[in-house]
């Protein structure tokens, strides 16, 4: 029995692996636009997706045809948004001036292409809110990335158009 017992622990912990290799850049990248912290060193983002995996891991058996990656996704909001909303930290950036709400929901709709009616329901809104919140992150993204754009110098390539969409995914 103990023999069964550990055979099937060695196959979680590979499955589980396996997930988190292919998985953890772009949920860290979710997790970075979320906290709206600086790429390179971003210790908030890293604690966050690791709780995130490590109650996904806890729960990996208990997934039964649920897609770990929406489960973890869906953790990494969920600590994202009660910890923001008790904080109220801001960040620099683009991201950094939208409020936890509108990031939470700019985050998931336009970057994980998470449809409106599982974002309402993952955060607790009625999709109707859902639509006025990410017009009202997408228009306050779109003012600040000018000035942003402003201060830096011209690049090959760089249209004023892409500037407020293209920075909100940096």
């Amino acid at each position: 029995m103990r023999q069964r017992q550990a055979a099937m622990d060695r196959r979680r912990a590979r499955e589980f692996e396996t997930f988190v290799a292919g998985a953890a850049g772009r949920l860290l990248h979710a997790a970075t636009l979320l906290t709206a912290e600086p790429a390179p060193a971003a210790p908030r983002a890293q604690r966050l997706l690791t709780a995130a995996l490590a109650r996904t891991y806890a729960r990996w058996d208990e997934l039964r045809g649920e897609d770990p990656y929406d489960v973890t996704r869906q953790d990494l909001a969920l600590r994202y948004a009660h910890g923001a909303w008790r904080t109220r930290r801001r960040t620099e950036g683009t991201l950094g001036s939208l409020r936890p709400q509108e990031r939470v929901v700019l985050v998931l709709r336009l970057y994980e292409g998470v449809p409106e009616e599982q974002t309402a329901a993952l955060i607790g809104l009625p999709p109707e809110r859902v639509r006025v919140i990410l017009a009202r992150a997408i228009r306050r993204v779109r003012e600040a990335a000018p000035l942003r754009e402003a201060a830096r110098p011209p690049e090959a390539g760089r249209t004023p158009e892409a500037a407020p969409l293209r920075k909100a995914a940096e």
